[in-house]
């Protein structure tokens, strides 16, 4: 990058060579940075993708290169300063800091008890420890880059939020490639470069050159079809579930979702929070006993099986209830078992709730791209929608599906029950209630 010394490099598997700042590289030197390592971006994918072992560390680091193209790629055409190039970078290399074990997996509990999310963490990370130290000996804004970190900076550009958090985010650009290439699923291929090199500025937000819409729209489809082939395959996400239940009934004793102490917190990485669920005492507590099994057999591989899966439209009030309600989907879980003659505890019903099309730096989904179309006399803008896109808008809107899970052992019991509670007339009926 111009006018920046080279202080480290590092040997990438999808990007090349990436070099570091000295700040940069103080900063990745940091215990709670070199903490990523032991952090997996994917959880529990490299039970199902063997070679799915890559961390937040690599992808944190590729998302920094990301931003580094995207600034100077702003700086060529006179649209950022040097100073706040190196910013973007820096919270590029952020944005994941407050990443605790199990990276999202952990979350989808603390959604339940705490409302707080890794970036409310990261922000923490960056005004409270070593992090601070760095950039403030260096002569940067803890606030600033906190909250440029996620995307929310009121003093940035509205554009330069959006490539930190918006849905053409490097860090969605980066996790593409990078998961793709670990999970060996081809789908998520991104000529990123054409998307970088084609960005406009339009009255202060990010649009792009009309000529690369094809590459805008490869990226959106690579990203729909990762959510099908590996982010909510139907195996990763049996493992999933079980380490999500796992830790939502040992929580009270173990407080894996506990950030109060942020020493702590960051103490617990996969293997060690995975450990202490596996070691947990459970004085005979049936629910503690249930955590502590289900640890062992996502340890063990010995995953739970899908005995249904449809792909339902939201726009049905009972489909509706059943994404929106957990009480709700724990009493049809609870039905089925009954059903089944089973324990409730056996029945999971699990209904994955991410946007097809990523959300934009102000949480919103992306529904719409400004595309410039280059003339010879002048600029012309026009706001595209992603519905009108053609191949966008069959992908717009919510990846849904409904699963229904259960151990092996009470698969059939449980499958005759689904079969007639979720069959095609009693479906038909239920949403038509």
């Amino acid at each position: 990058m111009g006018m920046m010394k080279v202080a480290a490099e590092f040997r990438d598997p999808v990007h090349g060579y990436i070099h570091a700042s000295i700040v940069e590289r103080n900063l990745i030197d940091t215990d709670i940075f070199q903490r990523l390592r032991r952090i997996r971006q994917l959880s529990g994918a490299h039970l199902t993708y063997p070679g799915a072992q890559h961390t937040r560390f690599e992808h944190s680091v590729g998302a920094m290169h990301l931003a580094g193209l995207a600034a100077e790629h702003f700086r060529s055409k006179e649209d950022l300063e040097e100073d706040a190039a190196h910013e973007m970078r820096i919270a590029a290399l952020l944005h994941d800091i407050g990443h605790g074990p199990f990276s999202h997996l952990i979350e989808e509990v603390m959604a339940e008890k705490t409302n707080i999310t890794h970036e409310d963490v990261a922000i923490r990370v960056i005004k409270e420890t070593e992090i601070k130290d760095v950039l403030e000996s260096n002569g940067y804004n803890r606030n600033d880059l906190a909250q440029l970190s996620i995307g929310s900076s009121l003093d940035r550009p509205k554009f330069v939020n959006e490539l930190l958090g918006g849905g053409l985010s490097v860090d969605i650009m980066d996790y593409l490639l990078r998961d793709s290439y670990f999970t060996g699923v081809e789908y998520g291929k991104v000529d990123v470069h054409r998307i970088i090199n084609s960005f406009e500025i339009f009255e202060g937000s990010l649009a792009m050159n009309q000529a690369a819409q094809y590459a805008f729209e490869a990226l959106l489809i690579a990203r729909f079809e990762m959510f099908r082939a590996v982010y909510f395959h139907r195996t990763v996400r049996a493992a999933e579930i079980m380490l999500i239940r796992s830790i939502s009934l040992a929580d009270d004793v173990l407080r894996l979702t506990d950030t109060s102490d942020l020493d702590k917190y960051f103490l617990l990485t996969d293997e060690v929070a995975l450990q202490k669920l596996v070691d947990m005492p459970t004085s005979g507590k049936t629910d503690l006993k249930q955590a502590r099994q289900l640890a062992m057999d996502y340890r063990d591989r010995k995953l739970l099986k899908c005995v249904f899966e449809k792909a339902v439209h939201r726009k049905d009030r009972f489909i509706e209830r059943i994404f929106n309600q957990k009480t709700f989907r724990e009493s049809l879980g609870s039905e089925i078992a009954k059903d089944a003659g089973v324990e409730p505890d056996d029945v999971y019903l699990d209904v994955p709730t991410t946007p097809s099309v990523p959300l934009t730096s102000s949480r919103e989904d992306l529904s719409s791209v400004v595309l410039v179309s280059k003339t010879s006399d002048a600029d012309d803008f026009q706001s595209v929608s992603v519905n009108e896109m053609p191949l966008l808008g069959a992908i717009s809107g919510y990846f849904d599906m409904i699963r229904v899970y259960t151990t092996n052992e009470k698969r059939e019991k449980v499958e005759k029950a689904v079969e007639s509670f979720f069959g095609k007339e009693s479906f038909a009926t239920r949403i038509s209630m």
